[in-house]
């Protein structure tokens, strides 16, 4: 009887949890089948000025008692799928936006995927176009144009977006703007490739090497497949992969394309990877790489535009991007409504939907993402595209998260008007201080066979993220890192705006990177509530890192013209940190890191100088001894 009393409660278990797992499966059935019960799909090829077709994807609302906006993204990354029948999931920049009902168009640009032509990374814009003359901006303006005289049941209005890339381009659309064009948010929108994703202050971002093919593999023809492939680099350990590798034209073989025997293949300096190949031939800011930066172009667009911007405070990847375009149109703009949303996320958080919100170890809180997207974003298009599309939108000019105190904090201009700048010495005893105590040396030795590593995890990435908010004490316990820290505070300390490290540095050798970090040092007695922290690590005595930046000490006095160090010699060197919005806790402590290697974020400097360091050889590659003296300091941006 007890047995069979057993085996009841256990089918009756067995046939719940069936039926509970089914309802979920319904369920996330349903939810994944909303675009097809709600939406038609047609894909076409729009004829630009130039005759290129551009293969472009339009979700339209069954239901055609309305007129709807249109919602455009333009991307390098696929409109897939393809095919008819074939539909995205989720569609519109969020859910929300999506059920309530816009025509949505995602578009190949020129040279990806299905669209015609030969892509060209960050195409330069051309002011003044001949009639036959092409570029992203006409590319986005005859777009437009079509979908406007095309596209049944839309009411006039245009609105674009986009993350990374996509973001790129929705900054593009703004310029010369078609006059359909109301609304654009560029989202952790690329500005110049010389600051941005690949470089930083001239510097190669090494850790995106395998990235590097997914741009550069040339296709002339349009294609639903993958044409490209990323290296093989058959280790976990980047570290110690590219330290094996050594100078960086031994990569070059990786954007060899051809499929040529490597054992036979006797010219290793050849490229097939054009944008490798842009990246080698252009070490320097040259016309190269400022005809393709976007943010020069920034007055041109026009006040019936309006822009939202948004960033991402930890972004690995795109930092300066966002920043710099919010500022330009602010610079330029004579009538724009222009707004900045800086959130504590990493690349693209804000578009997922996940409750807490996470930068790798660090937690900010919850939600914070799904009420930017319903109370923010979804506010910002409608306002535009479906209301009166004035300039009261109800939504602050910049919309700012204190990444200390974890709270969202609204502003009229960014950064805020009751900042004042205050310098902070790097002094003797590892002190950080209000006031210069005096002038000495502090030196290190620069081990080109054991740089310091920019994350303690062992790993191999496409590209990096979680460093961003990565508890740097690993760094802090080397010899090779110069620690500089206050006492703990007794009061509130909040950063807001730009960080410009003043280094008074030297260097045995003729070349060095400078890098500089600032972190927020918790205390000891803090509790241990954050349940996704790596293993090894505590809460107790975090060292979060707030904000980073690298120059490489050869564009000191210039991007465009770089040059070496004379030995020994006393040297300025200043390096802009991107802003931030971070409150120091009473109880926490400020601290100054100094490095000269952050590998294999970054590629190793030879510390000897070479015109390309692209093209140096083993034997450019010396160790040496570098010094940074206590009259330096740091500016901080404080809130008063």
């Amino acid at each position: 009887m007890k047995k069979l009393l057993l085996l009841t409660i256990f089918s009756l278990f067995l046939f719940s949890s069936c039926n509970s797992t089914k309802e979920k499966e319904e369920k996330s059935k349903k939810k994944n089948t909303y675009v097809i019960d709600n939406y038609t799909k047609k894909e076409v090829d729009i004829v630009m000025r130039d005759g290129v077709k551009l293969h472009t994807t339009i979700y339209s609302p069954k239901n055609t008692s309305n007129n709807y906006p249109i919602l455009m993204q333009r991307t390098p990354y696929s409109s897939a799928p393809y095919g008819e029948g074939k539909m995205k999931t989720k569609i519109s920049p969020n859910v929300h936006l999506m059920k309530e009902g816009n025509i949505v168009v995602y578009q190949d640009v020129r040279g990806r995927w299905m669209s015609e032509g030969v892509y060209d990374n960050m195409r330069a814009y051309i002011p003044n176009k001949t009639a036959k003359q092409s570029d992203e901006v006409s590319d986005t303006y005859d777009t437009i144009d079509w979908l406007i005289k095309n596209v049944e049941n839309n009411n006039g209005n245009v609105g674009t977006w986009g993350i990374s890339y996509p973001g790129h381009y929705a900054t593009i659309s703004t310029i010369d703007a078609h006059p359909a064009l109301k609304a654009a948010s560029p989202q952790a929108c690329i500005g110049d490739f010389f600051f941005d994703d690949f470089h930083h202050n001239g510097a190669f971002m090494l850790s995106y090497f395998r990235a590097i093919s997914l741009f550069g593999t040339y296709k002339d023809t349009p294609t639903d497949s993958a044409w490209y492939s990323f290296p093989k680099m058959n280790s976990q350990d980047q570290y110690q992969f590219f330290l094996d590798k050594g100078p960086l034209k031994n990569l070059n073989e990786y954007f060899q394309y051809d499929k040529l025997d490597v054992k036979t293949a006797e010219n290793k300096d050849r490229i097939d990877d054009f944008f490798w190949k842009e990246i080698v031939e252009h070490p320097n800011y040259d016309e190269n790489w400022k005809s393709k930066g976007i943010i020069q172009h920034l007055d041109k667009v026009p006040s019936t535009v309006a822009t939202m911007i948004v960033g991402g405070e930890f972004d690995a990847e795109d930092l300066y991007g966002p920043l710099s375009t919010y500022k330009a149109i602010e610079k330029n703009g004579k009538d724009n409504y222009n707004t900045l949303v800086f959130g504590p996320w990493d690349h693209g958080k804000w578009s997922r939907n996940t409750v807490e919100n996470y930068v790798g170890n660090y937690y900010f809180g919850d939600s914070i993402s799904l009420k930017f997207q319903s109370n923010i974003e979804t506010k910002f298009f409608n306002h535009f595209l479906k209301g009166k599309g004035d300039k009261n939108s109800g939504l602050p000019e910049a919309y700012v998260f204190d990444s200390g105190k974890k709270e969202w904090n609204s502003f009229d201009v960014w950064p805020p008007k009751n900042v004042v700048k205050e310098d902070w010495f790097l002094s003797e005893n590892q002190e950080l201080t209000s006031t210069k105590k005096s002038t000495e040396k502090i030196s290190f030795i620069s081990d080109i066979k054991h740089p310091v590593p920019y994350s303690e995890d062992i790993k191999t990435v496409f590209t990096p993220r979680k460093y961003m908010t990565d508890d740097q004490r690993f760094a802090a316990r080397r010899p090779d890192v110069l620690v500089f820290e206050t006492d703990v505070l007794t009061e509130e300390f909040t950063l807001a705006g730009d960080i410009l490290a003043k280094l008074k540095v030297a260097t045995t050798g003729s070349a060095a990177d400078w890098i500089v970090k600032v972190i927020d040092v918790h205390p000891d007695n803090l509790k241990e509530n954050n349940n996704k922290l790596q293993d090894h690590l505590k809460m107790s005595n975090y060292h979060l890192m707030v904000r980073s930046e690298v120059l490489r000490g050869r564009f000191r006095n210039s991007f465009e013209k770089p040059e070496p160090f004379t030995p020994n010699k006393k040297t300025d060197v200043n390096i802009t940190l991107q802003d931030v919005f971070h409150t120091f806790k009473k109880g926490h402590k400020v601290q100054i890191q100094v490095q000269s290697t952050w590998f294999p974020l970054i590629d190793l400097n030879p510390q000897t100088y070479v015109d390309n360091i692209y093209k140096a050889d083993e034997k450019d590659f010396k160790t040496q001894t570098h010094t940074v003296f206590t009259d330096s300091s740091i500016e901080f941006s404080v809130l008063k």
